[in-house]
C-alpha cells in the first residue's frame, strides 16, 4: 500500500475506534445487550475508563502479609464499576506515617500504621491542622482493624524464672524495674556471672512496639487499665520511677523484627527480657531453638494491641470513588481466607471471629510449650491523642537518644 494511502487508512481506523468507543461511553451504555454478559461488560469499561488507584501508607511490621495480599487482590482483578482497581503500597514508619499527612509531605487515600495509637493522635492534632479530623476511629465503614498481635515480654526462661518465678504475677513490671535499678544486677539474685540485667525495647519515637512498652508501663505504674491522663504522665513519682527503668536501656533498636533477632542471635549476652510482639516471637521461635536455653513468652498483667487499623482519610484529594474501592480493599483484608493466610503463615490474630487460633496449623498450637496462650489478658484502653502526646513528649525530653 502507498505511504500516503497508508495514512489515511490509520487515520480513518482511529476515528472509528474513537466513535465506537466514545458510542460505548455513553449513559445507555449498560443497556447494550451484548455488554449484559458480565465479562465482556467488565472488558469494555475497563478499556474505555482510567483505573481507581488507591494509594496506601502503611507500617512496616506487617509488609510481607500485605504485600502477598495484594498481589492476590490484583490478579484476581477486582473493579468497582468496570474500572480496575489498582493499590499502590509505600511503607513507613508508624509515627512518620501520622506526621506525613499533618505536614503534607504524604498524601495517601488509605493509612496503615502499627496501631491506633497513632490514629488517635493523628485524629486529635489534624484538628489544629485542618480544622477537621482526617480520620475517626469510630467509623468502621472508613476506618478498621485488619490484624491484632498484642505487646509481650519475650525472656530466657532460666532467667526469667528467678526473677519472676513460674508464674510471674500482677508485679511483673514493678519487679523488672526493681531489679533493673539494683546495682548488684543478677548478683542479687543468686548470679553474679549474669552480670547486670538487661532489658529492651524499641525506640517509641519511631516504633509502635516501644510507644506501647511505655504506655503499659505507665498504666501498671497508676494500676489501672483506662483513664489515664496528661496529669498522670506529669506527676513526678512516675516520672522518676519510668525514667530509672529506661535509663538501663543502652539501645533503643528502630526495628521491632530486628530486636527480636538480635536476641536471638546474640542471647543473654545483649538481652535477658524485651518487649516485642507476639507475632515477632512467633517469627523467631525456630531460629531460637537450641542457642541459648529456652526462650519463652510472657503475657503482661494487662496488654495493648498492636491491631494495624486501616483508615480512609477525609481530605479533599480522597475522591468518593477512591473511598468505596478503598473500603472495597478493607473487606478483602478482613476475608476469611486472608484472615487465614494472616494467622498460619504469618502469626498474627484473625480478626475474623470464626477462625479458631488453636485450629490445626496455628502457631498458637505449634508453640504453646514455650508460653504462646489464644488468651490475652485485658487489654488497656487507647487514650486520647494529647495524652499520648505527652507521654512521648516526655519520653523525648528525658531519655530520648
Amino acid at each position: 500500500m502507498p505511504r500516503k494511502n497508508w495514512a489515511f487508512f490509520v487515520v480513518y481506523v482511529f476515528v472509528g475506534l474513537s466513535t465506537f468507543v466514545s458510542t460505548l461511553a455513553l449513559p445507555g451504555l449498560r443497556e447494550n445487550r451484548w455488554l449484559t454478559f458480565a465479562p465482556v461488560r467488565d472488558l469494555v469499561l475497563a478499556a474505555v475508563s482510567p483505573p481507581v488507584e488507591i494509594s496506601v501508607l502503611y507500617s512496616t511490621e506487617k509488609d510481607a502479609w500485605l504485600k502477598e495480599v495484594v498481589a492476590r487482590f490484583q490478579a484476581e482483578g477486582h473493579t468497582l464499576d468496570g474500572r480496575p482497581i489498582k493499590i499502590k503500597l509505600k511503607s513507613l514508619g508508624s509515627r512518620e506515617i501520622y506526621l506525613g499527612v499533618l505536614n503534607g509531605t504524604e498524601k495517601p487515600d488509605l493509612i496503615s500504621p502499627a496501631g491506633s495509637l497513632q490514629i488517635s493522635i493523628l485524629q486529635d492534632l489534624s484538628v489544629n491542622q485542618f480544622g477537621h479530623p482526617v480520620v475517626n476511629l469510630a467509623d468502621t465503614a472508613v476506618c478498621r482493624s485488619v490484624l491484632r498481635t498484642p505487646l509481650v515480654l519475650v525472656a530466657w526462661r532460666e532467667r526469667a524464672d528467678v526473677l519472676w518465678g513460674a508464674n510471674p504475677s500482677s508485679a511483673m513490671w514493678t519487679r523488672l524495674h526493681d531489679a533493673l535499678v539494683d546495682p548488684k544486677g543478677w548478683d542479687s539474685y543468686g548470679h553474679p556471672d549474669w552480670g547486670y540485667i538487661k532489658f529492651g525495647h524499641t525506640n517509641p519515637l519511631k516504633s509502635n512496639s516501644g510507644f506501647m512498652a511505655i504506655l503499659l508501663m505507665t498504666y501498671d505504674y497508676f494500676g489501672k487499665t483506662s483513664g489515664l491522663t496528661s496529669k498522670d504522665v506529669l506527676d513526678p513519682g512516675f516520672q522518676k520511677w519510668f525514667s530509672e527503668i529506661e535509663g538501663t536501656i543502652s539501645n533503643f533498636g528502630e526495628s521491632t523484627g530486628i530486636y527480636m533477632h538480635d536476641m536471638v542471635a546474640y542471647g543473654p549476652s545483649q538481652y535477658d527480657i524485651v518487649a516485642v510482639y507476639e507475632s515477632a516471637a512467633i517469627e523467631q521461635a525456630d531460629n531460637a531453638v537450641g542457642r541459648y536455653g529456652e526462650l519463652r513468652v510472657y503475657y503482661p498483667p494487662a496488654t495493648v494491641m498492636s491491631d494495624h487499623p486501616f483508615c480512609v482519610l477525609n481530605a479533599d484529594w480522597v475522591t468518593p470513588d477512591k473511598q468505596r474501592a478503598a473500603q472495597m480493599f478493607m473487606d478483602y483484608l478482613t476475608s476469611t481466607p486472608v484472615q487465614q493466610l494472616a494467622l498460619l503463615k504469618y502469626g498474627f490474630r484473625p480478626v475474623d471471629p470464626s477462625l479458631a487460633l488453636d485450629q490445626p496449623g496455628s502457631p498458637f498450637n505449634r508453640y504453646a510449650s514455650i508460653g504462646l496462650s489464644t488468651t490475652v489478658p485485658p487489654e488497656v484502653a487507647v487514650p486520647p491523642g494529647g495524652v499520648l502526646n505527652t507521654l512521648l513528649d516526655f519520653w523525648a525530653r528525658a531519655i530520648g537518644k
